[in-house]
């Protein structure tokens, strides 16, 4: 199919379409007039993607994640490796969930300080 094609079936732009190309997320074949083919499979392979960008993953994770995805929510063939970067996936939010709850204690913090009116001079 062609990259509208392939775009009206996914909801996603042909400018993402061709953002996961660049990133080695999707693939196509080029016909004789240069123009990308998808197979039927790159429906549920977008989908994926989109699927593993809304749980936080960056493309480059994706990229190694990608090959064990099964299905469009995805679920997953826990290949080699697999289980290890997602757990330091989680670590790392975990992480960001910890800084963001200290930053957000210190703001409540001045908050709760009492207004202090300079003198005029």
């Amino acid at each position: 199919m062609l990259i509208g094609e392939l775009s009206r079936r996914t909801g996603v732009s042909t400018r993402l379409l061709r953002y996961y190309e660049e990133q080695g997320l999707l693939e196509a074949r080029r016909g004789h007039n240069g123009y990308r083919d998808y197979d039927e499979d790159s429906v549920i392979t977008v989908r994926q993607i989109r699927a593993l960008l809304k749980a936080g993953l960056s493309t480059e994770v994706i990229r190694k994640v990608l090959p064990c995805a099964r299905g469009e929510q995805p679920g997953f063939d826990w290949c080699a490796d697999l289980r290890a970067i997602l757990q330091g996936e989680l670590a790392a939010v975990d992480d960001r969930l910890d800084e963001l709850r200290r930053s957000r204690g210190t703001l409540a913090d001045y908050l709760a300080q009492p207004a202090h009116n300079p003198e005029p001079l």
